[in-house]
């Protein structure tokens, strides 16, 4: 079970906060997860005046290319299978 969110520092918090902001991006023909799209993140940053831009982007990566290698072995996993029932 992951550990609650009130227990991370502030700054992970807010990278979660803004990710989940940021829209996903798909490749439309095979499936798989792009990551998030990055647009419009100054923005966000600005908006939630978050002070350290880097450590919170330097979060937000992290957390896009955990998820991302996640689902993609997810879809990867459920490729498979529909291959092997034709």
């Amino acid at each position: 079970m992951p550990p609650a969110m009130e227990l991370y520092p502030f700054e992970v918090q807010m990278a979660f906060f803004i990710y989940a902001l940021l829209q996903d991006t798909w490749d439309g023909m095979s499936g798989y997860y792009m990551g998030k799209s990055w647009s419009g993140i100054g923005e966000l940053l600005d908006i939630y005046e978050i002070e350290d831009k880097q450590t919170v982007i330097y979060f937000i990566k992290v957390i896009d290319s955990e998820r991302g290698a996640s689902i993609n072995e997810e879809v990867s996993r459920k490729n498979k299978a529909a291959n092997r029932k034709k």
